[in-house]
């Protein structure tokens, strides 16, 4: 140290000699400071609730087993902190004294085994996992961070803990090789009867082993295989050209049954799960999570995620108003029913989507249909379509009204008379279309973008959904269920109470009643004239 041109000495030269104290005096809660999150957290949440929930799950005798409380206080720090391997996630916790205070447990106590962990979430069911989310969510109720009214949806493939790789033809083994040899050439591989990668063991059921696919299918399957076997030395996997050719119809993972191969646009294919996550708009709280067969529609879950989910909102003393989500959830029976149980939907429709032929008037009170000649063709009958398995309305006009019509030929085509037909929902189409093509509808738009997707980004990159390390689809539900909780954790220790511009709060009584009577009258009051006024 210098001072003025002067050398001013520190003191003498210290050496730290470390002993170890046979008896020392410490004190978790002293170490850990006041605003540490996990102290925070310990101070937030009560899961005594967990004990009689837990209790049928345990025996009456022999060692005691992990605390439930503690067991899910592990599972939430390991998605706090982005850990998907259990063994990881003790050799974290033992190293940090903000954690151990959290789960109650000192400096000298032994964690529990990784193992202990993994059992213990595969004996308990998936409504103990649904029981702390829900309550959870309560505690972001209260503090006023849901408003209940608008709720974006959307959906997401999160990777399956199998390999392409291990893939199997859904035939039994005695009956193995004459199907390969009608559905698609042999390769080199499977000719030695030797696999990329076996899987330890088939988890499989019968069904799970059947396959699914047509004659037309399976021909098909067959004519594309051929084109990459003659130099193909490997089993269509997911590193090599032939993962296309795979079908959640002639293949199945043995590994793990409850797999479906998926794919997004650009990407390879995997074998996923489904996550269909629903989040409110004021504060972008999670508030229904769900895992599904990645090989479903997002429109035919649509009606299983509403129920569930304004079901949750009722009993948090909340009313659903406005339903937001992309294409996919699009289809008029959704339409239909959204509008039943009083939701108003902001879903785009597909593009495919006419409302009748091109150039021809619908006459709603009638219902028929005006060619541009001023001819009137009626409504005929309502069939299904086995095709797309949707409700449709068949309308057809008489040969006799037609003939000597001068846009015949480009209108007819090669029959006499015009027919056609439209979705059986053409009227809910039209006014759903309406409220997106709004500017509360152009509003509810950016409102999903902005809301769900960085959610759903957040949930992958931060909070231990990149993978489901589990097997079977109860087993992903939990997985969700845990990361979206650490989410919804997170965002509740950070929030400050204010008033949020998208109302949210408890709404008060009237509201809930008229939201009641929506749902019991359904199709009675769902035009705006027949609400009823509180």
């Amino acid at each position: 140290m210098l001072l003025q041109g002067w050398i001013v000495p520190l003191g003498m030269q210290g050496k730290k000699d470390y002993q170890e104290k046979l008896f020392a005096s410490f004190q978790l809660s002293e170490r850990i400071p006041k605003g540490n999150f996990y102290r925070r957290l310990k101070e937030s949440i009560d899961l005594e609730f967990l004990y009689p929930l837990t209790k049928g799950f345990y025996g009456d005798s022999g060692q005691k087993s992990i605390d439930p409380v503690v067991f899910f206080k592990l599972c939430l720090v390991g998605y706090l902190e982005n850990i998907i391997s259990d063994r990881k996630l003790m050799e974290h916790c033992s190293m940090r004294l903000d954690i151990l205070y959290l789960i109650g447990y000192d400096i000298d106590e032994e964690l529990p085994w990784h193992s202990t962990i993994s059992r213990t979430r595969q004996l308990f069911p998936e409504n103990v996992f649904e029981e702390v989310f829900t309550k959870v969510l309560s505690l972001c109720v209260e503090r006023g961070m849901v408003s209940g009214h608008t709720q974006a949806i959307d959906s997401a493939p999160v990777k399956a803990n199998a390999s392409m790789d291990t893939l199997e033809l859904k035939v039994p083994e005695e009956e193995l090789d004459e199907h390969l040899r009608k559905v698609r050439v042999l390769s080199a591989m499977d000719k030695k009867g030797e696999p990329h990668r076996k899987s330890k063991g088939d988890r499989s059921d019968k069904g799970q082993r059947s396959v699914s696919a047509s004659k037309n299918e399976l021909a098909a399957i067959k004519g594309r295989n051929k084109k990459w076997a003659k130099d193909q030395d490997q089993r269509p996997g997911a590193k090599n050209k032939g993962a296309k050719y795979t079908s959640n119809k002639t293949h199945y993972s043995p590994t793990d049954p409850d797999a479906r191969i998926s794919v997004k646009p650009g990407k390879a294919r995997k074998l996923n799960y489904l996550s269909q996550l629903s989040v409110d708009t004021a504060n972008h709280v999670i508030t229904d999570i769900r895992a599904y067969h990645a090989d479903g529609k997002d429109n035919q879950q649509l009606p299983d995620i509403v129920q569930r989910l304004r079901a949750r909102l009722w009993k948090q003393g909340l009313v659903w108003e406005n339903c937001v989500a992309d294409t996919g959830y699009s289809s008029g029976e959704n339409y239909a029913f959204l509008e039943d149980i009083g939701l108003k939907s902001f879903i785009p429709p597909h593009g495919t989507y006419k409302g009748g032929p091109t150039g021809f008037t619908y006459n709603g009170t009638e219902d028929h249909y005006i060619c541009p000649q001023g001819k009137v063709i009626p409504f005929t009958k309502v069939f299904n379509d086995h095709r797309t398995g949707t409700k449709k309305k068949a309308y057809r006009a008489s040969s006799l009204i037609c003939k000597g019509c001068p846009l015949k030929s480009t209108c007819l085509g090669k029959v006499n008379e015009k027919q056609f037909s439209v979705t059986y929902y053409r009227t809910e189409y039209e006014r759903n279309i309406k409220r997106v093509n709004s500017k509360l509808g152009r509003y509810m738009k950016g409102k999903r973008q902005s809301t769900v997707e960085p959610v759903f980004g957040t949930l992958t990159q931060f909070m231990g959904l990149r993978k489901i390390n589990t097997l079977g689809l109860a087993q992903a539900n939990k997985v969700m269920h845990l990361s979206a909780i650490a989410y919804n954790l997170k965002k509740y220790l950070k929030f400050e109470r204010k008033r949020s511009k998208s109302g949210a709060g408890r709404l008060d009584l009237a509201a809930l009643v008229k939201s009641e009577l929506q749902y019991l009258f359904g199709t009675c009051i769902k035009h705006r004239n027949l609400v009823p006024r509180f």
